[in-house]
């Protein structure tokens, strides 16, 4: 669940201040930004990039193959050879017990997980689902796009022409009270994106009713699909995991397994540049991936899966590794949130999330500033995620979202960065009421 503590926005602070007193409390600020300026930092909190830290965990893979190994799977395939077009049998299962479906209901793929959604989508539009005729021969097409959300989401949709309605994400996931009045009466909406764990960024869980809610949807297209993007289902940062009620089990409850496409990666697990995709989905929507693949590919890289089975085993691998994962995140995002809370809450001009994993933390400025406390960053040598990243088209309503990722740098920097952050975040709302009172 997400937790706010005391993080509620509250400007009561400035606003009970003077012209002069504001004044003065800027040029303060001015100052240490101008102080920060000058050291010439070059920082970056623009991507969830794990730090180098987390990818030399993985390091002992490298040494699991080598020109002597056995490169035959259990079945017996010759992993250096053509074929398995769907990936080993192992390795479905492995993803099979991460997802929580059946291994039969799996495909593996490459290293990104990113590239099969935009593969399905390709597929949707040209190929068509559940027997209807292809999205593109179907007039106008939309998808549901909970903001703030991924920014690669709402990419490949733009990239595909397809029409994104926002729906708003509250502490429990989207506002399904829109999304069931969308989905179940508008033919033309096809798709909604949903990252259900540890949501990017704001590192919501969707709540058990939530997700009851997805599998119980009735919608008016036969061709509509839940692209549901469990990318942090095992990221956890603290000893208090959410819990993710299971998605597939639900639909099939409900007498509808065909909703849902499930996908996931060891990305950040082991090397993002170097990783195991996979997707999950029922029978009838994995014949339609599966034909399309029997002419895409004559087979996955299947020595990097080898190499993934016997370096991780299984969940108990995963978890371990996870945990190590942990210890080296959960300082980082003891930072930003310490930071934040000390330097920003006092003033009451920022709110944030306070996940559970995830790799990210999202924070709301006052309206109308987060483009300048962007900027001011950028000019301070501090990078972050472009603001309006989590709406689509680039475009947040409000210019108060900013996602931070406090994955990539050291400690050290990233103390560096939130500092010159609050800052920043400080100087763009003491602009906006200066401004006010001209």
């Amino acid at each position: 669940m997400l937790v706010r503590g005391d993080t509620q926005m509250n400007t009561e602070y400035y606003d009970s201040m003077s012209k002069e007193a504001l004044e003065k409390e800027k040029a303060d600020l001015q100052a240490r930004y101008d102080a920060y300026k000058a050291q010439g930092l070059n920082l970056n909190m623009s991507r969830g990039k794990p730090g180098p830290e987390q990818l030399d965990l993985s390091m002992p893979m490298m040494d699991i193959l080598n020109s002597t190994s056995d490169y035959n799977a259990e079945a017996g395939d010759d992993c250096r050879n053509y074929g398995v077009v769907d990936g080993l049998p192992e390795m479905r299962q492995f993803f099979g017990n991460l997802l929580g479906v059946d291994a039969n209901d799996v495909i593996v793929g490459g290293n990104s997980s990113l590239n099969m959604m935009f593969d399905t989508v390709n597929s949707a539009m040209y190929s068509g689902f559940a027997n209807c005729k292809p999205w593109a021969e179907q007039g106008t097409v939309k998808f549901l796009c909970p903001c703030p959300g991924y920014d690669r989401h709402f990419g490949v949709t733009a990239f595909f022409g397809i029409e994104m309605i926002v729906v708003p994400m509250t502490e429990h996931g989207p506002d399904m009270d829109m999304v069931e009045q969308l989905v179940n009466t508008d033919a033309s909406i096809k798709g909604i994106w949903c990252v259900p764990k540890y949501s990017n960024p704001q590192g919501i869980t969707y709540s058990d009713e939530t997700v009851r809610r997805f599998a119980a949807l009735k919608p008016a297209a036969k061709d509509f699909k839940i692209f549901w993007d469990n990318a942090y289902c095992v990221h956890n940062i603290t000893d208090t995991p959410d819990q993710l009620l299971n998605l597939m089990d639900e639909c099939k409850k409900q007498g509808n397994e065909d909703l849902p496409i499930i996908f996931a990666s060891t990305s950040k697990i082991t090397f993002p540049g170097a990783g195991v995709a996979a997707m999950a989905g029922s029978k009838n929507t994995l014949a339609n991936i599966r034909k399309r693949l029997s002419f895409q590919t004559i087979g996955p890289d299947k020595v990097n899966q080898l190499r993934h089975l016997r370096f991780l085993k299984d969940m108990n691998g995963v978890e371990t590794i996870m945990n190590q994962h942990k210890e080296l995140l959960q300082p980082k995002f003891n930072i930003v949130l310490e930071t934040m809370q000390k330097q920003l809450a006092p003033v009451g001009v920022a709110s944030w999330t306070t996940p559970h994993g995830g790799y990210f933390i999202s924070v709301d400025v006052m309206e109308g500033c987060a483009k300048r406390v962007v900027a001011l960053c950028k000019e301070a040598g501090v990078t972050l995620t472009d603001a309006g990243a989590t709406y689509p088209y680039g475009k947040d309503p409000k210019d108060c979202n900013i996602r931070i990722a406090p994955s990539f740098p050291s400690v050290q920097e990233l103390q560096e960065a939130m500092n010159v952050f609050c800052i920043a975040t400080k100087l763009a709302a003491l602009e906006l009421l200066l401004a006010s009172k001209l």
